[in-house]
């Protein structure tokens, strides 16, 4: 949360991601669900807002592994993965990909699915990003 201005629209989403759960915005006009926060409705452009809770099931429609390299402040955390989920909603989010059982990503697959697996309040409070894992078929 860079920029303070924006604070009372994102808060209800980043305190729900504290609490291990994933809120996406719903209109009260138009009934579509939308992400991300936004003033008023990107289709029917009312401003009656609210947030909802996802599903968290979604498809990995694209991933990248950083094993070195990483922007300042990441240093300390490659290898780590980050992936566009296109949730059952039909919204896309970006979020942190869990390791699979080998500690590395080699169950991701682009368009394969995954769900939303919170992690812990600490990590949360450092990166506010929701957390995805491979679903096994």
């Amino acid at each position: 949360m860079s920029d303070p201005g924006m604070e009372p629209l994102t808060r209800p989403y980043y305190d729900a991601l504290g609490r291990g759960e994933l809120l996406i915005q719903h209109c009260g006009s138009c009934g579509r669900d939308t992400m991300y926060p936004r003033h008023r409705c990107p289709f029917c452009y009312e401003a009656e807002l609210g947030w909802v809770r996802a599903s968290g099931a979604g498809v990995l429609h694209s991933f990248a592994v950083t094993r070195f390299g990483a922007p300042t402040g990441f240093e300390s955390q490659t290898p780590y993965a980050l992936g566009v989920v296109k949730l059952a909603e039909g919204v896309q989010v970006l979020g942190r990909l869990w390791p699979d059982g080998d500690g590395g990503w080699g169950a991701y697959r682009c368009d394969a699915p995954v769900r939303f697996r919170p992690a812990s309040e600490d990590e949360i409070a450092r990166r506010p990003v929701p957390w995805f894992a491979v679903v096994h078929q």
